[in-house]
């Protein structure tokens, strides 16, 4: 570890990473070390705010070509009053850049709006909610033919009483004057400095005079709520639905985040389904494969009637126009595949077994004619 006159940890030994590091592995050790110290994650805990900082600065220089270069040979004087690098400015990275390339700077993601409430200021105070994930069960027959389903989703919700603004009525929100509407103020260290929150309106780049009774001046409040969702006929397995507006509300009254269901069906005891396709096995008796008639196979609406020929093997697959499942976008209706198997009789009374040995009996090669020809050819393959 260097040696420094104010007793600064180590940049390397903050962030994880051996003094050889690719921008690749820094990047990535501290992406995984400020969300684990984020002050949102750790609310009131002076220790994590600090090491969150601390990640801030040491990031901000090993980001930086020039500054990191700087620093391996000078170790912190680089950056110190009279150090051997001089004044390094502030036109390296931005420390907190990886969170808006990482979740995104609007929400939309766990940690969307991290970089808008911890260092955003004047128009990013009023974010965007968190869009929200709801995973629903439906049955199989639900999917096919649609329906309306009421959930309920405990989330923030935007204060009536204050829109959002988390101001008591009739009294008001000023500017901060303390970092004027930035909602971020510059610590000097050395010949640059370093934004951060500012401690007066916590980022927010407003002061309330007043709170909301209602949410304490938060601007917002967690409430369950009850939504309707409408399913669509023909939805498949993993589909996902988005409910516009119906994710957490705003920050300081901006928009609501949407709220995206995730679709899981059913296995059904019967059906299996292939894009809007139906299949499904029936089984019949020996003797109505081999004499033929009427079955019953189920549908979606209920039973339909299969001819079957005389002499039919098992294996057979039997097609039923459009009663399978109506495609999504209500354009066409798959087909319903009935594959027919032969169940084999497994027990039988003496007089069955007599009539059934006395058939075997009489059969030749033209009541078998595919078991005869292949017992010839593997007669003539032995030769």
């Amino acid at each position: 570890m260097r040696s420094s006159s104010n007793n600064k940890r180590d940049y390397y030994e903050i962030l994880g990473v051996a003094k050889g590091a690719t921008p690749e592995e820094i990047k990535k050790a501290y992406r995984k070390l400020a969300v684990k110290y984020h002050p949102d994650k750790n609310p009131g805990d002076k220790t994590a705010e600090d090491k969150f900082k601390e990640l801030g600065e040491a990031y901000e220089v090993l980001s930086d070509e020039n500054k990191r270069a700087a620093y391996d040979r000078y170790g912190h004087a680089a950056f110190s009053q009279g150090g051997g690098m001089g004044g390094a400015g502030m036109g390296g990275q931005d420390p907190f850049e990886i969170f808006r390339e990482v979740f995104g700077s609007g929400g939309g993601g766990i940690f969307g709006s991290i970089f808008e409430e911890a260092f955003g200021g004047g128009e990013r105070s009023q974010g965007r909610g968190a869009d929200l994930r709801y995973d629903m069960q439906i049955t199989f027959e639900e999917a096919a033919r649609g329906c309306e389903k009421e959930i309920s989703v405990t989330k923030m919700e935007t204060c009536d009483a204050c829109s959002g603004s988390g101001a008591a009525p009739g009294s008001s929100v000023k500017t901060c004057a303390t970092c004027r509407g930035a909602g971020q103020v510059y610590v000097t260290r050395g010949f640059f400095s370093v934004a951060q929150a500012c401690p007066r309106c916590h980022g927010a780049g407003q002061t309330i005079e007043k709170p909301c009774p209602t949410c304490s001046g938060a601007g917002r409040f967690e409430k369950a709520s009850k939504i309707k969702i409408r399913i669509p006929a023909g939805i498949e397995d993993g589909s996902r639905l988005r409910s516009t507006g119906q994710g957490e509300g705003g920050h300081r009254g901006g928009p609501a985040g949407d709220l995206y269901i995730v679709i899981h069906v059913l296995p059904h005891d019967i059906f299996v389904r292939e894009g809007n396709d139906l299949y499904c096995e029936v089984p019949i008796s020996f003797a109505k494969a081999a004499l033929g008639g009427e079955i019953k196979v189920p549908t979606l609406e209920g039973q339909a009637l299969v001819k079957i020929p005389a002499g039919t093997a098992s294996g057979k697959i039997f097609r039923l126009k459009q009663r399978g499942i109506t495609a999504l976008n209500g354009r066409g209706i798959g087909d319903l595949h009935v594959k027919v198997y032969v169940e084999v009789p497994t027990k039988l009374t003496p007089e069955q077994r007599a009539k059934l040995q006395a058939f075997a009996d009489s059969c030749n090669e033209e009541t078998h004619p595919e078991e005869q020809s292949f017992f010839r050819k593997a007669k003539e393959f032995f030769r």
